[in-house]
């Protein structure tokens, strides 16, 4: 049988206290992305060097058929186990074929 002393203890609720809030994903500036993006203009290459690799990308197609990629970024945080106080930002990229941002929306909990 393992026998702790009193500082493992104390360290090993205190490691066990600090994960009990959950991050998810990478944070980003929503303000920053919208004071450089220009629509019809701004390039895959330049978002990728603002924000980072995306989390996730895929394709979204409008009304009319139109095909575009998408690129989403996102971060969320809160603690467990409700997730209470929880963070949500997600900010999705919509690029032609030419790698040119033709749109984006955004979500932010906190506003």
């Amino acid at each position: 049988m393992f026998r702790f002393s009193r500082v493992a203890i104390v360290l090993l609720i205190s490691t066990l206290a600090a994960c009990s809030t959950v991050h998810v994903g990478q944070d980003f500036d929503l303000r920053a992305f919208e004071a450089r993006i220009e629509r019809g203009v701004s390039t895959q290459s330049q978002v990728r060097s603002w924000l980072g690799a995306p989390a996730g990308a895929g394709v979204n197609v409008d009304t009319g058929g139109e095909q575009f990629e998408e690129w989403t970024y996102y971060s969320a945080s809160g603690r467990l186990p409700a997730m209470s106080g929880a963070k949500v930002k997600m900010l999705q990229i919509k690029f032609d074929k030419q790698g040119i941002v033709r749109g984006y929306s955004w979500s932010d909990s906190a506003r």
